[in-house]
């Protein structure tokens, strides 16, 4: 499948998170949120999914997923490998920056932060850690 330009350099950010998974340690995960901040700032996106919420005006909202221990989080994807994945395939989806969706997260009270490819390659990244990536 072709990657959108949007989207390209997103796998190392993938191959970050898999280095995460495979080996949790303090440094790979300053590896992984160093490939995120630099995708964020050379203008990389990811894949949002959206949802509909009818009424007069139909507003869209980012789609939220609920983990186990309840907390809500927006979900983005880094590449179309990935949102592939998701066991709703009827979605409606679009790429964002990564700074706009970060940003949204921080300012949603409702939510935790942004989950990364829940299916596979996952991250979470709560607000604490999005502002580290953002440099405050």
């Amino acid at each position: 499948m072709e990657q959108k330009k949007e989207l390209s350099g997103n796998e190392q950010i993938e191959e970050a998170i898999l280095q995460v998974q495979k080996e949790p340690s303090e440094e790979a995960l300053a590896h992984a949120l160093t490939a995120i901040r630099r995708q964020m700032k050379a203008g990389a996106h990811l894949i949002v999914a959206v949802d509909s919420i009818p009424g007069e005006h139909t507003q869209i909202s980012l789609r939220t997923i609920t983990t186990n221990d309840g907390k809500r989080w927006f979900v983005g994807y880094t590449g179309f490998e990935e949102q592939l994945k998701d066991s709703n395939p009827v979605m409606s989806s679009f790429t964002a920056p990564i700074s706009q969706i970060f940003e949204a997260a921080l300012s949603e009270g409702i939510v935790e932060g942004v989950i990364l490819n829940p299916w596979n390659r996952t991250m979470l990244l709560n607000k604490q850690l999005i502002r580290i990536i953002f440099g405050s």
